[in-house]
């Protein structure tokens, strides 16, 4: 057996020292490094069955093959549109979030519904306690397998002699290696675990998926090297006090990672939610002022938003700015333009604002809505509800033109909205359209539209 070697390393952000210190010089934090032993041994916990390949050989670009890759069809829509396509042969995709969010219920349901071979490896629940999710969200088993198992090298063995097309492991934390002489979950041991999975995927193409953990702070918990190990981090979103839960992409090397995907959490599992437009808007029965409506779009997919503000006489000697879902300073430059552009007295009164539905958007394009939300809480007077807008407002009071105009008009007559408000410089070439555009070069002209 070779010599053991101890080292320590940062519990927070992975960086290894050769002696015990009380500051970590990476991440700043006290007291999170540790003494972790580690045994140097020859790696052989996955051993491919077919014979080792040969060294490979530099290519000029040119002679590359740049055929498409292969995707998976997970049987997911808003699954396949967050990972572009589908699961790519051989890639390792971490997926993220709080606990009871939903991970493991989405991954449980995808892996009953694929058409694979799939084995589901949990470190955390039973056979049974899977067995009695699985019955309330699905009724067809033929290609699921489940093993509950946390070592590495009994995971491997199962999988040679099972050959599935899809692994799932939750979670990551859980698995430990004979390899390395540390508890499961620490650093070294989630590294040389998510180390032993790549090498498995990358020599047999078969696509892995992996559950992480993350910390109090909402990041991955682990080394941050893990993050750039995989080839996929994604991250689910969501209130536990809210049905709705969003999965976004942080990290894709197969895809962008401007794509969300929208799920319901029922009895029945995660329900995907084909038209967000229908959670992001409220339902009423008359009409509020302080409300209205933005076109954006997250990724390839457009979004009809609601946008509310509040608008009311400062109690206190200085007025609150609070924002939901928007950026606070973006909100300080728009009261700005209608103080200065505009002619409003908004400096001594308190603004609240706030995005529907629980999402951030960093879209520019909202901010002819924010502008028609502010106005109409301070008027008094609502937006008329089948109103939209979609323009960036400059620090000049002019409504500057926004990206992809058209795909946002032709969503917003889609839905059902008689009006839509642009920058009068985008360059629309639609025709035999049912939605009325109106055209506006500064806030004034928005006013006088909205507010006569």
């Amino acid at each position: 057996m070779a010599k053991i070697k101890t080292s320590f390393f940062c519990q927070n952000c992975g960086t290894q020292y050769s002696k015990w210190q009380g500051q970590c010089n990476a991440c700043k934090e006290w007291n999170t490094i540790v003494e972790e032993i580690i045994q140097k041994e020859e790696k052989t916990a996955w051993k491919p069955t077919s014979e080792i390949k040969k060294a490979p050989k530099p290519l000029r670009i040119k002679d590359i093959d740049s055929t498409q890759e292969i995707r998976l069809d997970t049987s997911d829509g808003e699954l396949n549109r967050v990972l572009g396509g589908g699961l790519v042969p051989g890639s390792l995709t971490l997926l993220g979030g709080e606990p009871g969010i939903g991970k493991s219920t989405l991954l449980l349901q995808i892996a009953l519904k694929l058409p694979f071979k799939t084995l589901y490896v949990s470190g955390e629940e039973s056979q049974k306690q899977i067995k009695m999710r699985a019955e309330r969200i699905e009724n067809r088993f033929e290609n699921c397998f489940i093993l509950t198992e946390t070592k590495t090298q009994n995971i491997f063995k199962q999988i040679q002699e099972m050959e599935p097309e899809i692994v799932i492991i939750d979670s990551i934390q859980t698995l430990h290696t004979d390899y390395i002489e540390s508890t499961a979950g620490s650093i070294s041991q989630i590294r040389e675990c998510t180390a032993e999975l790549i090498k498995f995927a990358k020599e047999t193409n078969v696509p892995v998926l992996l559950i992480g953990h993350i910390t109090k702070d909402g990041t991955i918990a682990g080394p941050k090297i893990l993050e750039h190990m995989v080839d996929t981090v994604l991250q689910f979103e969501g209130d536990r006090n809210h049905v709705y839960r969003i999965l976004r992409s942080l990290k894709n090397r197969f895809g962008s990672t401007a794509e969300i995907g929208i799920y319901e959490m029922q009895g029945s599992g995660l329900r995907e939610v084909a038209n967000p437009s229908e959670i992001l808007i409220s339902h009423k029965d008359e009409e509020l002022s302080g409300t209205a409506i933005a076109s954006t779009l997250e990724g390839m997919r457009p979004l009809m938003i609601e946008i509310q503000a509040l608008v009311s006489t400062a109690v206190y000697g200085t007025p609150q700015r609070s924002t939901t879902g928007y950026n606070a300073k973006r909100l300080n430059m728009i009261l700005a333009v209608l103080e200065k552009r505009a002619g409003f007295r908004l400096g001594a009164k308190d603004v609240f604002l706030n995005v529907t539905g629980g999402i951030s958007v960093d879209d520019p394009a909202i901010d002819l809505a924010v502008v028609a939300a502010i106005l109409s809480s301070n008027e008094d007077i609502p937006v008329g509800k089948d109103f939209c807008f979609a323009g960036e407002v400059g620090l000049a009071g002019e409504i500057r033109p926004v990206n992809r105009v058209e795909q946002r008009i032709l969503e917003a007559e889609k839905l059902g909205f008689s009006t839509i408000f642009v920058s009068k410089y985008n360059k629309i070439s639609l025709k035999e359209t049912q939605i009325q555009v109106k055209l506006v070069a500064k806030i004034e002209d928005v006013v006088g539209e909205l507010f006569g």
